[in-house]
């Protein structure tokens, strides 16, 4: 056994002892991830660490040491001590697409008394990142300083903001790692990789929305069940009251995806022009188990009625212009914001070979579409274009015919055009009954049962 003790805590021994399938310690745990949050653990090290954990996975009480180590590699906020006295809410989805629920509901909470500094990400695989998003945005800044994200929280009670570099830093460099190297389906990594930023962002109530179906990380409904009964019960050994919901992915949540055209639809969402029925009711949901987890409402019905008065009234899109403002970007976004978001040099319908009624949609053949027109990355830190994507996609149960397309493809020239159309063609069944599935399929508590 003599200079055991030392060699346990060798990188490569750790991750060798992984790749067996063998538990690894707290201390092991927390070396690894102090070498990937001050860069001691090589990119081939930390990409060997997560595809040993995507291969063997973890256990419960190996997740949450993952978790907690990478909240610990940072700063953990005090918003008591930093001068703030409203319940402090937060909201995170494990990814979808046309998924913006995000930039809508922030604003809706606030605007119902809550304080939601919400800290959130980049795109990962097929699925769009809110940050992203809210770039297309001329001025809008994403990293900020924890003193900038505090005065914004002052004046508009909504942030919408990267994690900052001294937040979950280990998280920060993992995350960028596991979009390429193929380990974005892991429980352990995404629970630790969403919950050690939450954790570090110290909200006092989280909801989760749990995608499921052929757009989400977790496709099953089995394995989008675990996950959310990894999270809530991470976040719950961590003091930190979680509700998560279960909710479908089969189809976009909204009918556009690309960075620009959400943050279109979102605009005219709060401004009252169009609230496309799935995203609605979906954000409505996660909003009402928020405010109620949060202690601004008893029942989900008085949580949606406060909700709904926000949007109506327009106190959600002015939190929402305030927020923009507050970040670099425009304050007259609502009005003019529309007008002013970058517009793709190509935009043509795509038509489906025969007419017929939408049975069925491959989302995330959708979504790598959208990834491939360089609406997302290959590599870290690529560059992404905000025009491109897909507008008015055609929902399951649509008829589409030589006047109803699949859907508008907006590219930047003509080849990437044509293989956008053909990627949108292949991801639509025609004919048939339409594949019929709820849009939330249930609410995990506590004590991980069901909440009507």
């Amino acid at each position: 056994m003599h200079g055991s003790s030392a060699a346990v805590l060798l990188p490569q021994e750790i991750l060798r002892r992984k790749l067996l399938g063998l538990a690894l310690s707290a201390a092991e745990i927390r070396h690894l991830v102090n070498g990937i949050a001050d860069g001691t653990l090589g990119d081939a090290q930390a990409g060997a660490f997560a595809m040993a954990v995507c291969a063997r996975g973890m256990s419960a009480a190996e997740t949450t040491e993952l978790t907690l180590a990478m909240r610990d590699s940072g700063r953990v906020l005090d918003w008591r001590a930093l001068g703030f006295e409203q319940p402090m809410l937060d909201k995170h989805s494990t990814g979808g697409v046309g998924d913006l629920v995000s930039l809508v509901l922030g604003p809706m909470l606030t605007a119902c008394g809550a304080c939601v500094p919400m800290l959130s990400g980049r795109g990962l695989g097929h699925t769009g990142g809110t940050l992203d998003k809210l770039e297309a945005l001329a001025g809008y800044q994403c990293e900020v300083s924890i003193e900038h994200l505090c005065r914004t929280l002052r004046s508009a009670g909504v942030a919408i903001v990267g994690a900052g570099s001294d937040l979950a830093p280990a998280d920060r460099r993992l995350y960028a790692i596991r979009d390429v190297t193929g380990t974005v389906e892991s429980i352990a990594l995404i629970t630790a990789s969403i919950l050690s930023k939450k954790l570090a962002a110290h909200p006092d109530a989280l909801v989760l929305d749990i995608k499921t179906g052929s757009g989400a990380l977790m496709p099953t409904l089995s394995q989008a069940r675990e996950l959310a009964v990894s999270l809530v019960a991470v976040a719950t050994r961590a003091g930190l009251p979680t509700r998560a919901v279960i909710s479908d992915m089969n189809q976009p949540l909204a009918p556009a995806i690309g960075n620009a055209l959400e943050v279109a639809v979102a605009l005219r969402y709060l401004r009252g022009d169009d609230r496309p029925e799935r995203l609605h009711r979906l954000t409505l949901r996660l909003g009402s188990e928020l405010l109620c987890l949060g202690g601004l409402a008893v029942g989900l019905g008085e949580a949606e009625a406060r909700l709904l008065e926000a949007l109506e009234g327009g106190h959600a899109a002015e939190r929402f212009a305030r927020m923009v403002a507050a970040l670099g970007g425009s304050a007259a976004v609502i009005d003019s914001g529309l007008g002013d978001l970058p517009k793709a040099p190509l935009i043509a319908p795509v038509h489906a070979p025969i007419d017929g009624t939408v049975t069925a949609i491959d989302a995330r053949a959708l979504g790598l579409a959208v990834v491939a027109l360089g609406g997302g990355r290959s590599f870290p830190g690529a560059a992404i274009d905000h025009r491109v994507g897909l507008d008015q996609v055609a929902a399951i149960g649509d008829y589409v015919d030589r006047d109803r397309p699949l859907a508008l493809v907006h590219a930047a020239d003509a080849d990437a055009l044509a293989r956008a159309s053909a990627a949108v063609r292949a991801a639509f069944d025609l004919g048939g009954e339409p594949q019929q599935v709820p849009l939330v399929y249930q609410c995990i508590g506590v004590d991980d049962t069901e909440i009507a």
